[in-house]
């Protein structure tokens, strides 16, 4: 039920290079990034917009013709020759030494390439020829083999007959003997826009690729996967619309391609026999745009899919967009939707995603700005510590929000409670930060609107005409603003008040904190009232429900406080109870606003699984963490989910509590539980017993964390509510001594109050069967010690 967050965005000025990008690469040891033109190969760091080294590829070497007209198919950095390895239309293979800034020709093919493609351990490289075959070589380049595109044979895969009889006297299921008189489906060519060029596409672990190409009887396109030496293991069954775009999920386990059907336009997924297995609908008509390409990230969790508009509009310009979907529970949810318009100097020419930083998204536009997006997954949920606060929990899906109000009831995904739909594909979702109203949301859509939705109050709950009981209120929308700023650069929208919208604007050395408000002059506008500019590139903001403060993490870690009720906004470092600057030691995905002992400090965990409570590190194998109300829960790498009571303990005392991992000297701890491998922390109820865990499949889980349960009864003990205290503990297994010895004095004082409540004879006796000579407070239940 996560969503993803735009951390940061770094956008260049436009590169002084000749020609047109034709190729990108990402160098996983400096981070720069290669780009080769019809002209030179060009390095160049991306944080600063600074070329590096750059080699002309016309002129004297002869690569590339001087007029323009020659075309590079491919580009990889070779980490360990500390070189890029190109290749030209024209046959040439050329590599370009970084410390020499030098060009090499290491082999040469007459009839020209099509494609090269290097294996991920960069051991083995594909070429496809003019003359539709397939070189493959070592990374020293001593060829291997040289075999046809085109094969007869289905591979060493072949599915075996096992001499069933024949087709009309088979078993057909539900479809019966009517199934053996089926036509053969007729094999349509394909797409006219279709180039012609063959895809390769390695697994992950560079024991397999695939090769999609045009077959020349059929003039369809075919997927044939092969092994490392060469050896044809399968070939795709008839696909009727198959298109281009061939990418191999770095796990394994698919290989995903776009399919058009009469009526609609798919991603489809083959496994490596070549079979089809699942495949998902793009959100528009089959003939409305076409699929550029299909870029899995380096762990497999996001596609990403460039799109095209078939035709151009009025102004003769074509629409361009990349989205980013996601899979969970078997359902496949677009999250991100870049709309890049009908400008062509604003439209992607090269898209790639870094090897090293699995949601980081490089992008060469046709104007050579080159644009870096990174990326962490969040979930979006209310944040409010009151009673009234529903723990809704937002998931974006293409132009619909799917909300699920954890209080009432728990749906599984990708099922929700409720669905709020819009009019274009939602990239942020953010919960207002006022008490009381914090179930309300805001959504930021692509085309640059937000839409407010705030609760139902007029609806009835009690009964609906069918006579069943409506559990919660769907929200409604109350008012759709414009924004009078780009939305492709707006970061971390966040819904401080009910008409104060905070967001961010980064360059490459500083960020813009934006303040809008509804325009006076305009009300169906959001317009910039105020702004504050911080020295530095902001990661992330996190507002305190109880202070009401903002607190930004910067890159380089420092933390900082956004003044926003002045007159004039501002920022100033953020300081602990000694008056000393605090900071976090690494970047961090994500943060909360916490008090621990009486002191208000920023909680961040890295993408490395190290927590940190402002410079101080607690620990470093934790997969999630939440905060709500007084508590604190992480989960863990070794399958334990603690729950530990802020106001009881310092920072020391935290790192204390951290330090065990569940061992022996632990199965009495009420701070510790168990829980299945992989459990993230969705969301905590509040002023509740129930912590709702995710499961790395998709699937929910409810858990009534021991201590959060105490807790709970401890305080529903002190305000004398007996009767929500005993169903709690009769559904949860509480010995029942704990209502007496909780406070026995309290408890004789009123025990009318007591009785009245229960109002039942089988409860009282209930209570009463379990009493004995025994302080549970002091053995089953016992306080937890202040640290």
């Amino acid at each position: 039920m996560r969503n993803l967050k735009l951390l940061k965005t770094l956008r260049s000025s436009e590169l002084q290079i000749l020609g047109a990008p034709l190729c990108l690469s990402v160098r996983s040891d400096t981070g720069s990034l290669l780009v080769a033109s019809q002209f030179c190969i060009s390095e160049y760091d991306p944080r600063t917009g600074q070329v590096v080294s750059e080699a002309s590829l016309t002129g004297p070497t002869g690569f590339l013709p001087e007029d323009g007209s020659g075309g590079v198919v491919g580009l990889q950095d070779l980490a360990e020759l500390e070189s890029a390895c190109l290749a030209t239309a024209g046959g040439d293979v050329v590599l370009f030494n970084f410390n020499t800034c030098q060009l090499e020709c290491v082999g040469s093919v007459d009839s020209g390439l099509t494609s090269m493609t290097w294996s991920p351990d960069e051991e083995l490289v594909v070429l496809t020829t003019g003359q539709e075959t397939i070189i493959m070589m070592t990374k020293e380049f001593e060829p291997i083999t040289e075999v046809g595109i085109h094969q007869d044979d289905f591979g060493e895969g072949k599915f075996i007959t096992v001499g069933w009889g024949k087709k009309e006297t088979q078993f057909h299921g539900s479809e019966g003997k009517e199934a053996a008189k089926k036509k053969i489906q007729e094999v349509q060519p394909a797409a006219d826009w279709d180039d012609r060029r063959p895809r390769v596409t390695w697994r992950g672990d560079g024991q397999l690729f695939a090769v999609s190409a045009v077959c020349k009887q059929s003039g369809n396109r075919k997927v044939r996967v092969w092994n490392r030496e060469g050896v044809l293991q399968a070939t795709s069954e008839t696909i009727n619309g198959l298109e281009a775009p061939l990418c191999w999920k770095p796990s394994g386990s698919l290989i995903a391609s776009s399919q058009r059907h009469p009526n609609k336009h798919s991603v489809v997924f083959m496994e490596k026999n070549g079979l089809l297995h699942g495949d998902f609908t793009l959100p528009f008509s089959k003939d409305q745009a076409k699929v550029k390409d299909l870029l899995w990230n380096s762990d497999s969790s996001v596609l990403a899919v460039w799109l095209e508009d078939m035709a151009a509009g009025e102004d003769g310009q074509i629409n361009t967009c990349i989205q980013l979907w996601t899979v969970g529970n078997y359902h496949w949810y677009l999250k991100q939707s870049l709309d890049f318009g009908r400008d062509a100097l604003r439209a992607p020419r090269c898209v790639c995603w870094d090897p090293e930083r699995p949601l980081r998204l490089h992008m060469l536009t046709h104007s050579w700005t080159s644009v870096t997006y990174d990326w962490s997954f969040t979930t979006d949920k209310s944040s409010g510590s009151e009673g009234s606060d529903n723990a809704n929990v937002a998931v974006i899906d293409g132009d619909k929000i799917l909300v699920t109000n954890f209080r009432q009831c728990v749906v599984p995904p990708p099922m929700c409670s409720f669905e709020l739909q819009l009019s274009s594909p939602v990239n942020q979702v953010t919960f207002l930060c006022q008490p009381q109203r914090t179930n309300q949301l805001a959504a930021l859509t692509s085309d640059g609107q937000i839409s407010l939705y705030v609760e139902d109050l007029g609806n009835d709950l009690d009964q609906s005409a069918d006579g069943f009981r409506r559990m919660s209120r769907p929200l409604v929308l109350r008012k759709t603003f414009r924004v009078c700023v780009e939305p492709l650069s707006l970061q971390q929208l966040l819904w401080l008040q009910e008409d104060l919208f905070v967001c961010l604007t980064s360059s490459l050395q500083t960020t813009l904190i934006l303040l809008l408000h509804p325009d006076p002059e305009d009300e169906d506008a959001l317009s910039v009232r105020s702004q504050v500019c911080v020295d530095g590139v902001v990661l992330s903001l996190a507002h305190g429900p109880q202070s009401g403060a903002v607190a930004l993490q910067l890159e380089d870690g420092r933390i900082q406080k956004l003044l926003y009720d002045g007159p004039a906004p501002s920022v100033e470092a953020w300081r602990d109870s000694s008056g000393r600057p605090v900071g976090l030691p690494a970047p961090c995905v994500q943060t909360a606003l916490c008090s621990v002992g009486g002191e208000a400090l920023l909680l961040g965990l890295t993408d490395r699984s190290h927590l940190y409570a402002a410079d101080t590190e607690l620990a470093s194998n934790i997969s999630s963490f939440a905060v709500c109300n007084d508590f604190l829960l992480i989960t863990t790498h070794s399958h334990t989910c603690r729950c530990l009571q802020l106001h009881t303990l310092t920072v020391k005392g935290l790192q204390a509590a951290l330090v065990s991992d569940g061992g022996q000297n632990d199965q009495n701890d009420e701070t510790l539980r168990r829980v299945e491998r992989g459990s993230r922390i969705v969301t905590v109820v509040p002023h509740d017993t129930r912590v709702i865990l995710q499961m790395p499949r998709g699937n929910l889980e409810t858990v009534h964390h021991r201590a959060l349960l105490l807790a709970q009864l401890r305080t529903w003990l002190d305000s004398l509510r007996f009767k929500d205290a005993f169903e709690c503990m009769k559904k949860l297994r509480i010995n029942m001594n704990l209502i007496y010895d909780h406070n026995p004095k309290v408890f004789l004082e009123n025990i009318q109050t007591f009785v009245a409540q229960l109002n039942s004879i089988s409860h009282i006796n209930l209570f009463l069967t379990e009493l004995k000579e025994e302080d549970t407070t002091g053995s089953m239940y016992p306080r937890p010690p202040r640290r």
